[in-house]
């Protein structure tokens, strides 16, 4: 990797691993809310008013940083069948298509999320008793972050990085999962 990159991609590993950290923190702590609400509504007889507004919070928080750090590591959804007939060439431009459809939607996440936050920042949310605008901000800080690591993969591409090369390498789920299955068999064995 270039020298000038390198403080770069590291500082963005950082930030994934930090976003990611913050994604599962996100997802125990949902998972506290919810047990406590239920101890509360089934035992005590008494539920608090915060716990379900302050659940789907923090799950709109950790989608949206998870779905950023599935961006960075090329784990989020799209459609490969093209990729698997394509040469290597073929391939790359099509990656590369990908993550500027990425950057585009991230940028959308991040005005209409900027838009949704300015017109509910004067709004209270009565059961936490903070703003409005929080519950938008997972989406502009997603989009942010989208933004952040389809840019890093794009400039990356660019400069002649091979972050292509190890998933040119992978097999299709469908075919590993099936030679698996085949390998499982003791009476076949197949080799790859």
């Amino acid at each position: 990797m270039s020298n000038n990159l390198t403080p770069v991609v590291n500082f963005l590993t950082r930030l994934s691993n930090a976003a990611l950290w913050l994604a599962g923190t996100g997802l125990v702590l949902m998972t506290v809310f919810v047990a406590w609400q239920v101890f509360c509504r089934y035992v005590l007889n008494d539920s608090p008013s915060w716990t379900e507004p302050g659940s789907v919070m923090l799950m709109s928080w950790f989608i949206f940083l998870g779905a950023a750090v599935g961006i960075r590591e090329n784990n989020h959804l799209g459609f490969d069948v093209l990729l698997y007939v394509l040469p290597k060439s073929g391939k790359r431009v099509l990656r590369m298509i990908s993550d500027v459809v990425i950057l585009a939607f991230g940028a959308g996440m991040v005005w209409y999320g900027g838009a949704l936050i300015s017109l509910t920042w004067n709004t209270t949310l009565p059961s936490l008793g903070i703003s409005g605008a929080f519950d938008y901000l997972p989406l502009a800080g997603g989009g942010v972050l989208a933004v952040i690591f389809s840019l890093e993969r794009i400039v990356l591409r660019l400069a002649g990085e091979p972050i292509d090369d190890a998933l040119d390498e992978i097999l299709p789920a469908e075919i590993a999962v099936e030679i698996e299955n085949i390998n499982a068999d003791p009476n076949v064995k197949l080799k790859v």
